[in-house]
């Protein structure tokens, strides 16, 4: 008998010993590591099925396999064994276990444990005692709904550590954000804690769908100015419950079942289960989320559904307390008695399961697309090779490096190199170039510069070459650049070809006649994106150089003038216009009483020539 057969018998005669009770039981393989965490109705029956039959499923046969012992605990009943279960897996993460795939990718609403908390978008959650939001499958919503409690309760931005005593020894200066009014300025105490986190509240309220509380609170407000004759503020205050209402309006699916329900449904295919979350709260559906789970040994629906709950309610940052009643397209045990199942067949409710259950059927339809892109992507191999064929070049073009150049009348000329390693984007190794030796807007004389410059560079650093070069242009371009690699002697060790626009035609040098690649070929796809992507990185460039060389001779050229006085001028003013138009007083805040003159003197003389 093999060592694997003493252990299957050993296993087994250690699970005829186990007690007919509801339990967990855990599997360890020969590093001691949990592999598989089970629950059962009845332990004993459950472990020995296990070690006494020969399973179909070739992945289940392959967790036998390794399994040199188990370990069980016993618990009162078979809900507490889906609740340990649940905590055993988030615990050791076991290879056989089903686990919800990382949510990171989804944007989370955070609202800061901290003093005077910040309410901001994340990726990232640290249990830090802050709490989170989500998650939301929209970048948008989640901008909109910071951006919208900003505009309603004039929440912080900054950094600060803003504890007791920092503010009572006046570390902090009010910054732009006060002085534009969309900040209380509780830096330097200009706003009390106990007014601060009434409006935290109001934001947590609404993150929960409670809209009523938050209306009440600006209305009270509105209220309280109308009375007090401050019909200004009670306008503004107007104006904001009508962005409230016009959001919940927009953002919300009502339905003629009023009260509070977590919905959930699943569906499944041989790999992978998918399970859409509807939160309605008032009737209202507030997040819509679906998350997707990786079979791992044929798990039935039944079994997925309960512990996907478990996973999708702790990763909502929601208490299990706050659950009241549960939609399920079927009955499950669950460890709380106070939470109400309800499968329902018509009405309202099947209306809104329905819902989840479309929800979970199109997430899995672009899952299936997702996969198949992703299937895609990984033939980089394949692309590399048929590249080489396409561009007749004697190794694969691993290093891809393209060029563009960015002027307007002449201004502001500036360069462009992106760099695709493995025809992906590796933005880390862009650089930008300004030209220096060319006068006037003269493209051809700029790319020999630029072409010169870069792989001198390299050469003289020792660093490694492409094997690709694209110019974004036709056959001058080209040519231009073919001139500094022979300078530099790399014409012929590198392959060098222009792409044109109009036609998307490739140039090589010394061939009249240009290469025509079908427009569905990979090969002209990751040029395309390789020219779309070197104009766009060029264009970004120019546009800053452009916009700091404004700033340079409008505030620069006044003599007395320094960049950390420029830095303290735009840490108080949006913009040059600003500047020249401020007050003498407002400078005077902003950079001290003899900056203040030079500046405001400088303005005055340039207005009075006009």
């Amino acid at each position: 008998m093999s060592s694997k057969q003493n252990i299957k018998q050993t296993l087994k005669s250690e699970a005829l010993k186990l007690p007919k009770e509801p339990g967990v039981y855990l599997y360890f393989n020969d590093k001691d590591e949990v592999i598989y965490v089970g629950k059962a109705k009845n332990l004993k029956n459950r472990v020995n099925s296990y070690f006494s039959k020969d399973y179909d499923n070739a992945k289940t046969r392959i967790l036998v396999r390794h399994i040199v012992r188990f370990e069980h605990i016993v618990v009162e009943s078979e809900t507490d064994a889906l609740l340990l279960e649940n905590n055993l897996i988030k615990k050791y993460q076991p290879r056989y276990n089903i686990m919800l795939k990382d949510d990171k990718t989804y944007p989370w609403i955070c609202i800061k444990n901290e003093p005077f908390p910040r309410v901001f978008q994340t990726r990232n959650l640290i249990k830090d005692g802050s709490k989170y939001y989500g998650p939301y499958t929209s970048v948008r919503l989640v901008r909109v709904l910071t951006k919208m409690f900003k505009d309603l309760f004039m929440l912080r931005t900054c950094k600060h550590n803003l504890s007791d005593e920092n503010i009572r020894k006046n570390k902090f200066k009010v910054c732009l954000e006060y002085h534009i009014n969309n900040c209380k300025a509780p830096c330097v105490g200009l706003q009390t804690r106990q007014d601060y986190d009434i409006q935290i509240e109001q934001v947590h309220n609404i993150l929960k769908g409670n809209f009523k509380s938050a209306k009440d609170y600006l209305k009270e407000q509105m209220t309280e100015y109308a009375k007090n004759l401050e019909f200004e503020k009670a306008q503004q205050i107007k104006e904001k419950l009508e962005i409230l209402q016009n959001y919940q309006s927009k953002s919300t699916v009502i339905t003629s079942t009023q009260g509070n329900f977590d919905v959930f449904s699943i569906l499944s295919d041989e790999k992978f289960a998918y399970v859409n979350y509807l939160k309605v709260v008032n009737g209202a559906i507030i997040n819509v989320h679906t998350v997707e789970l990786q079979k791992k040994l044929e798990e039935k629906d039944e079994d997925i559904l309960p512990i996907a709950i478990m996973q999708i309610i702790d990763n909502q940052q929601q208490g299990f307390d706050e659950i009241k009643e549960l939609i399920l397209p079927f009955n499950v045990k669950f460890p709380y008695a106070n939470v109400k199942i309800t499968i329902p067949k018509i009405g309202d409710k099947h209306k809104l399961l329905e819902l989840s259950q479309r929800n979970a059927k199109y997430f899995r339809l672009d899952k299936i697309k997702k996969r198949t892109l992703i299937s895609a992507n990984r033939r980089t191999d394949e692309i590399l090779q048929t590249m080489q064929k396409d561009l007749r070049m004697s190794v694969p073009p691993k290093h891809i490096e393209c060029f563009d150049n960015s002027n307007i009348q002449g201004t502001s000329a500036v360069a462009a190199c992106v760099v695709f390693k493995d025809t992906k984007p590796a933005k880390k190794e862009y650089r930008k170039f300004d030209i220096k030796t060319v006068v006037g807007p003269d493209d051809y004389a700029s790319m020999e510069e630029v072409i010169y410059r870069r792989y001198k560079r390299l050469l003289n650093e020792g660093k490694g070459l492409p094997q690709l070069i694209i110019i974004d242009g036709g056959k001058g371009q080209l040519n231009s650049a073919v001139k500094s690699l022979k300078k530099l002697n790399l014409f012929g060790k590198i392959t060098v070809l222009g792409i044109a626009k109009r036609l998307e035609e490739l140039f090589f040098p010394g061939d009249s006649v240009p290469l025509y690649l079908d427009k569905n070929s990979v090969t002209l796809k990751v040029i395309q994106h390789a020219r779309n992507e070197a104009h766009r990185f060029g264009i970004e460039f120019h546009r800053n150089k452009r916009s700091k060389n404004f700033i340079k001779s409008e505030l620069e050229n006044i003599n007395g003038v320094g960049a950390k006085t420029i830095q303290d001028l735009f840490s108080y003013f949006n913009s040059v216009k600003e500047i020249s138009e401020a007050k003498f007083e407002d400078l005077k805040k902003a950079v001290g009483n003899k900056k203040a003159e030079i500046i405001f003197k400088y303005f005055q003389d340039k207005e009075n020539k006009k």
